[in-house]
């Protein structure tokens, strides 16, 4: 690997030796320790416990023995097995300093790009609408979902996640989203929906759980700290909503771990839309319950559409929970949508079933999504019903608050 220098240096203590293996151009050292135990200079001091067992073994084959000859026979063979060692030991310590390439992490480290992280009390930050005309609504907090690919700087270096500080990558967000998303729910609420690093769509892509956690690290950081500068300014008098589709919605769950229990106390509901809910999320966190009719409150609301339970993708729509938001039930009641679509629950596979509808709209996505699940449909297909039960749960939240009379 051009620029890479390194060496190694052996020093002795008394029974151990260490191996300093030490790189320049990162400017860290790496100590290996190994133990010589007989190899000390100071052989006359050997455990004595060894010997004897070693002299037991001999006469119990009626064979003589000689304990000084057994310690002189151990030393040298473990003087043998000296040089050995420190070659294993050395090029061990090599490979893994030098090896080059996407397997090694300090090398993917420098070649991948991180964004400059969002400054929340920057109002360009942030994407709102004021719908609530007589002082009623709810706060929404909205958490957009993945609209960026993997990216590449100008000097070179990939980047797996959205910059809020590009203006095209903005754009993306909220052109193609949250506007959107604000026209309907903000009417009467307060809409409130943070840009964030959210992670690319390539992490999804992997189908691979430790890829997605790892990676959607920084995006959940980022909208918690949006979260709580959002939560520090609001009237928490008002009913909060939480709201994310996809990422976004992934996103909503870790939300709900975070918040506190004053916090929750002011929750009318959380939507998972286009996510998954599972057993450990709701087994970590007690703000998650799961909603069970049309009006409770403090519950959460959670769905994936299919047009099969064959469909279905564990990796984002493997929920543990599932309400239909046509008609509110958890059971497969079938509701019909639009005069012509039926909406059913699959309790079993906890995922709706859409028949009737063909999602042309919705093309499927590098054979990856929109393949027999209807992913991208989430937040538009049901975008009347949710206008509504977000009115409906934030006024059952005022009056279990007193708030109504």
């Amino acid at each position: 690997m051009q620029g890479f220098t390194a060496h190694f240096k052996m020093i002795f203590k008394r029974d151990t030796y260490y191996i300093y293996s030490c790189d320049h151009r990162a400017g860290h050292c790496t100590r290996f320790k190994q133990h010589l135990g007989l190899l000390s200079t100071d052989y006359r001091n050997a455990k004595r416990e060894q010997v004897k067992e070693s002299c037991n073994r001999r006469l119990d084959n009626h064979t003589t023995c000689n304990p000084m000859k057994i310690k002189r026979q151990t030393m040298k063979q473990r003087i043998l097995w000296l040089p050995a060692t420190i070659i294993i030991i050395c090029c061990t310590c090599a490979l893994t300093c030098c090896s080059g390439g996407k397997d090694n992490p300090v090398d993917a480290e420098r070649q991948t790009f991180v964004p400059k992280s969002p400054n929340y009390d920057d109002p360009t930050m942030w994407v709102t609408a004021d719908g609530d005309t007589d002082g009623m609504g709810a706060d929404i907090f909205y958490v957009v979902s993945t609209w960026e690919d993997d990216w590449t700087t100008t000097d070179g270096k990939i980047c797996h996640y959205a910059d809020v500080w590009n203006p095209e990558h903005r754009a993306h967000m909220a052109d193609l989203e949250l506007n959107k998303i604000a026209a309907y729910m903000s009417r009467g609420n307060r809409f409130f929906a943070p840009y964030y690093r959210h992670t690319t769509i390539q992490a999804f892509m992997s189908n691979s759980e430790d890829t997605v956690y790892q990676r959607t690290r920084l995006s959940v950081e980022d909208v918690i700290e949006a979260f709580d500068h959002f939560q520090a300014q609001r009237d928490t008098s008002r009913p909060l909503i939480l709201a994310g589709f996809s990422q976004g919605g992934l996103a909503v769950v870790e939300l709900l771990k975070h918040i506190s229990d004053d916090t929750y106390a002011q929750l009318a509901a959380a939507y998972v839309m286009g996510y998954k809910v599972t057993k450990a999320d709701m087994a970590k966190c007690r703000h998650i319950r799961p909603a069970e009719g049309e009006a409770d409150t403090g519950v959460t609301i959670c769905y994936n559409t299919v047009k099969d339970v064959k469909y279905v993708l564990p990796l984002i729509a493997g929920s543990a929970i599932c309400i239909n938001p046509v008609n509110w039930h958890t059971d497969a009641t079938p509701a019909i949508l639009h005069d012509t679509i039926t909406i059913t629950v699959s309790p079993e596979h906890h995922v709706l079933v859409a028949t009737g509808y063909s999602a042309s709209e919705y093309p499927p996505f590098r054979g990856f999504l929109n393949v027999g699940d209807i992913h991208s449909c989430e937040p538009w297909l049901y975008s009347e019903c949710l206008e509504k039960n977000i009115s409906v749960r934030a006024k059952a939240w005022r009056e279990k608050n007193g708030q109504l009379r």
